[in-house]
């Protein structure tokens, strides 16, 4: 919901050390794929329950998933990293739950679930929008630099931090978190169905 105004920022914060990468080589599917391992370490450290530790690896995560963007603009841009980006990102929103849903099967189970079948809902219209979008040459004004058409939402990236944040900070609470989450995230994908109804319906 947030994300459109904050880019900006984030692309300011991101600049400096990402030219510093740059500067050593480092490449922008190298850090989306150092992103993935670490999201993975992370969503392990919460099976485990070391929420602590799930925190600085969802930090670090996300801290990749920005540096990716940035080094792939100082340098080439490509369908490769496009692809990578987004769909690495889907594989580490849907593995951080089910940390939480192994640690605690009894409590978190059933939430998990829940918000895993949200993620499906909102996760296949955006990129099923996104095709069509490219399909008929839209660009997305908000998000003109995205390899993707990016259509936003109710939740978009900085709530799916906040939430997963909370996760870590108060996990006896996760089954009432993933629930609110779950159903933000469904309005969302239901937004995006309706936008994709009504502006697919028209004549290219």
């Amino acid at each position: 919901m947030i994300d459109a105004a904050i880019l900006p920022l984030q692309r300011r914060l991101m600049q400096t050390p990402a030219e510093a990468l740059v500067r050593r080589g480092v490449r922008a599917d190298q850090i989306t794929i150092a992103g993935l391992v670490i999201g993975l370490a992370a969503a392990g450290a919460a099976a485990l329950g070391m929420f602590t530790l799930a925190l600085g690896g969802l930090l670090l995560n996300r801290l990749a998933d920005g540096l990716d963007g940035a080094v792939a603009r100082l340098t080439q841009p490509t369908d490769r990293g496009a692809f990578l980006d987004i769909s690495l990102d889907f594989v580490f929103y849907a593995t951080f739950p089910l940390g939480f849903a192994l640690v605690d099967p009894g409590a978190n189970a059933l939430p998990a679930a829940v918000l895993l079948a949200s993620f499906v809902l909102s996760g296949t219209s955006f990129l099923a929008f996104s095709v069509i979008a490219d399909r008929r040459g839209l660009k997305a004004r908000d998000y003109p630099t995205k390899g993707i058409y990016y259509l936003g939402g109710l939740t978009e990236g900085a709530e799916t931090i906040a939430f997963f944040a909370a996760f870590c900070l108060f996990p006896s609470a996760f089954p009432v978190l993933a629930l609110i989450f779950a159903a933000g995230a469904a309005i969302t994908g239901a937004t995006r169905y309706a936008a994709a109804w009504q502006l697919f319906g028209r004549a290219e």
